[in-house]
């Protein structure tokens, strides 16, 4: 499973969610950023149907959406819990 972070440069609610990929990260989990102002960042948005940014999306190996947040960045502890780990 991975992490997919969407973000936009302007968002006043994605510094809290750039964070919390950063701690996912030092844990040795896989996560993505996607800048939706660029065109590959708004193509893999549209693919997952995000609607708001911040969007945090994981995804199995076949890239199967298993859990989506938006709008703001969840507790570490409530994407660890997603994880399973």
């Amino acid at each position: 499973m991975k992490l997919k972070l969407f973000t936009q440069p302007n968002c006043p609610n994605c510094p809290p969610a750039r964070e919390l990929a950063k701690q996912l990260e030092r844990r040795g989990i896989k996560v993505e950023h996607w800048n939706i102002d660029e065109v590959d960042g708004l193509a893999e948005s549209a693919f997952h149907s995000v609607s708001a940014t911040p969007a945090l999306v994981l995804v199995n190996g076949s890239e199967e959406e298993i859990k989506k947040w938006e709008g703001s960045a969840p507790s570490a502890d409530e994407v660890l819990k997603a994880l399973k780990v």
